[in-house]
Parts: structure tokens; sequence; C-alpha cells
């Protein structure tokens, strides 16, 4: 398989969806489905009563017909529910998942890389957080068994992921170990075996691996040892959005408080290429001349987030969508780096817009729920009983769960958040609606090029102004 130039950044929850990859791989590069939270997705957009009919188009070719018919059966509403009334919740993920969960996880990661892949011969990747440790094994199994050519990772370390591609790719059972925070004990794992959801074992494509970081020596770590080394890297800067990596050193921070990053954070790119590895650069490559710089510097290309969440084919809600690029234009859009408001303790970038949580005022405002738990994360108390915390949730549970106070502080439900900004973001009972979050990078430097006055953009034409001279 050609190794892409391009790879579109695999963004949020559901912004980068299967419309958006499928219109970059249809041009040869590498279009990227983001693979969080993607059973709750699929499952609201089933309530939504799956108007367009792709949901149940792509789980009729799922490889267990009973597994598609339960999930439709149990999920999907004619013409589709109420605007105001809930969302059916998922049970949240832990490390004993339930059948229904595991099958509702691997039919959603099938379906959208499904959807993805229709219709072209280009390459689907699927993106994934390190963090999200519980819910790996079933997601990345259905994203191989709809064909995913690439999977991606960062906000961590993914030493394991590419042991349980092998293992996936012959049918074997295969799995992670878990981090628990708090008192020490057995370690734990999140395994699947195969063969529980298809009822065979059965051999699959491997897709290729790459390892999203942040430097050189976490490269090297990953490189060094046959069971951890990716077929790749993306070397991803602090100007990008989504996670990023911490500071290096003793933490200094500006006057706006945001992180200070030095000469400490860059990468450096000869060692990259003494690896021996393909890497990608992301994080304010999105022009001809960042794409020219990228390669002279010896990368095979680059990865660009930021300009492919604003066009047109994009999951963000169109309106929030319109009103990024013209707060953009007008030079009226910051996205600050925020070290507290993820509950993975990364710094995270968010956006300023009015109407979002990434207003002061929104966020501080917001009722805590935690009722997707997407980024909880299992700890053991000192009795040996296992618990499901989250920063982000409300702050009398987490402590009771043992966690600090401290670390509830300022903290953004992020799962809610991001859900609600691709327009699936829950309605509660009491007429209330989650507010969108919103993440981009700090260099918007194409925008003029691809928007103009305004006017929308397609996924083609980000290509197309990547490439122009190449």
């Amino acid at each position: 398989m050609r190794l892409p130039t391009i790879i579109q950044g695999g963004m949020g929850v559901g912004v980068s969806g299967w419309a958006l990859a499928r219109a970059v791989a249809s041009t040869g590069q590498l279009g990227v489905v983001s693979g969080v939270a993607l059973d709750t997705l699929m499952v609201r957009r089933l309530q939504f009563g799956d108007p367009d009919g792709n949901v149940r188009r792509a789980l009729a070719r799922f490889p267990v017909l009973s597994v598609a018919e339960r999930v439709v059966q149990r999920y999907y509403v004619e013409g589709g529910t109420g605007p105001d009334v809930p969302f059916r919740l998922l049970p949240k993920v832990t490390l004993a998942p339930g059948r229904s969960s595991v099958e509702l996880a691997v039919a959603a990661n099938f379906v959208e890389v499904f959807l993805a892949k229709e219709g072209h011969t280009g390459p689907v990747g699927v993106n994934y957080l390190e963090k999200l440790q519980m819910a790996t094994p079933a997601a990345l199994y259905g994203a191989m068994l709809a064909g995913a050519d690439y999977v991606l990772m960062g906000a961590g370390i993914p030493a394991q992921i590419p042991a349980l591609l092998d293992a996936f790719a012959v049918g074997a059972p295969g799995g992670v170990t878990v981090d628990v925070q708090g008192a020490r004990g057995a370690p734990v794992s999140s395994v699947l075996d195969p063969s529980s959801v298809i009822g065979e074992r059965a051999e699959l494509g491997r897709p290729r691996f790459i390892a999203v970081v942040a430097s050189n020596m976490l490269a090297g770590y990953l490189a060094r040892d046959p069971l951890s080394r990716p077929d790749g890297f993306v070397v991803e800067g602090h100007v990008a959005g989504g996670h990023n990596a911490k500071p290096r050193g003793t933490l200094v921070l500006g006057p706006s408080g945001e992180p200070v990053y030095g000469p400490r954070d860059e990468v450096e790119l000869d060692k990259m290429s003494s690896l021996g590895l393909p890497f990608w650069l992301a994080g304010g490559y999105a022009s001809p001349q960042g794409l020219s710089l990228a390669r002279s510097m010896g990368a095979t290309g680059v990865q660009v987030g930021s300009a492919f969440a604003l066009c047109q084919e994009s999951n963000l809600d169109p309106a929030l969508r319109r009103l990024l690029v013209q707060k953009a234009l007008a030079g009226d859009l910051h996205a600050r780096t925020d070290l507290r408001a993820s509950p993975t303790g990364f710094p995270f970038k968010v956006a300023d817009v009015p109407g979002t949580l990434g207003a002061d005022r929104a966020a501080a405002h917001r009722r805590r729920i935690c009722d997707l738990g997407y980024l909880r994360v299992p700890s053991r108390r000192d009795n040996g009983r296992l618990e499901y915390r989250c920063p982000a949730e409300p702050v009398t549970n987490y402590v009771r769960k043992g966690g600090e106070i401290e670390d509830t502080e300022d903290r953004i439900c992020l799962c809610n958040g991001l859900a609600a900004a691709v327009g699936l973001g829950q309605r509660h009972a009491d007429g209330s609606r989650e507010l969108p979050v919103v993440t981009l990078g700090q260099d918007l430097s194409f925008l003029p090029e691809l928007a103009g006055l305004g006017q929308p953009y397609t996924a083609r034409d980000v290509v197309e102004y990547l490439l122009g001279g190449h």
C-alpha cells in the first residue's frame, strides 16, 4: 500500500465521521474516522430515526446478522424521537462489560469504517485515544472487521497495540493491560475473544499502526521492541488541536495562563529519521509551504486536522461550523491550551466560543453529570475494591471513590461536550441540553485561502490546496 502524503486528523467525538474520511480517502490520501464513543453516536443516530438509512444499511452487512438485528430492534425509532426526548443511554464502559455492550462497540466501529470505505479504493484509518484502554479491544476489533487499513493512537503510550492487532488478525483473543489508579494489586486487563462476537475464529487483514507521539524519546522507546514497534509515527506539535503533550521540565505559564513550550519540547527530527520508520508532522503544517517544509525535514507528509474540521463533510454542527469560520476570518477565534479542562490530565485545546463550554461562564454553570463515562478510569481502594471515577463527574462522587477534590477543579465533561458539538448532545428531562465544546488547532492561517469570504469548502479542496505544487 502506498503511503499517504496527507493524513486527515481523527478529531473529537464524531467530527471526523465516515463522510469526511470517505471524501479524503477518495482522493487517495488517508481518511480517518474518530473511534471515540462510536457506540453512543450510532444508537443516537438510530434514535434520530436514521433518516438516510446509512446506519441500518451498514449494520445489514455486519458479519453476524443477529447482532445487527438486536441493535436495530433495541435502539431504532421510526421517524425519530421528539426533539426534547432524552436519548437512551448505554451502560458505561467497565473491565467486565456485558455481551450487549461488547456487541454494540464492535458493531458501531464496524459501521463507521464500513461506510468510510464504501465506493472507493482509498485508504481509511481509525483514530483512538490510548487513555480509553477499557474500550479499545472491542472498538479496534470492530474496525478490523470492516477492513480498516490504518489504526492511529495517541494521548498516552500505545505500546500494546501492535500485539493486539497481531492477535486479532489471526482470530485469537487479545487485550491490553489497563492502568489502575490507587493501591497496588494484581494487574487487570481488558480482553476480547473475537469468537465470542462472531462465533468463529476468523483471520482478518492487519491494519498498519501509526503511533501519535510528541517526542523522539517516546518514538525510540516504541520502536526498539518488536512487540511495540509501530509502522510509523505522527509527530504532533503543541499547536495542534485536541490533547497535547505536557511541556517538559518545570511548568511555566504565560500571561494568559497557558503553558509555555520551549526548545526541550521540539522533536529532533534527525533522530526520528534514524528510526527507519515513516513519520508525518502535525500541528501548524496545513499549507503547501508546510508540507514542503515537512518533507524537506525527512517526513513522509503531514497530518492536518482543523482544515478538515471546518470543511463541508465535517460532522461539526453546521451552524457552529459557520460561526467558527466567521470568527476565525475576523481574527476573533482563539484556541487556548487549557491545563485543567480535560479529565485525562493532558493539556487540551479549547476554542473560546460563546454558547459553548469553552466560555468560562458556561462551563462553570453546567450541572455535573457523568452519564457517558468514557473517560472514567479504574481505581483500586485500600480494601482492594475497584471503582471507576472521572475528575469531571460530580465532585462528591469523585471524592467518595477516593479521588482528591483538587483534581475536580475546572474540569469539563468532554464526553458530553464533544458529542454536543456534532449535534448529538443529550437532552435532559428538565429541558436543558448539553452545551458543545470545540477543539481546534491554533494555526488557522489556511482559512483565507480555503474559505475566502466565508464560502464553504470541501475536503477535496483541502487536499488540492495542500498538494499544490507537489
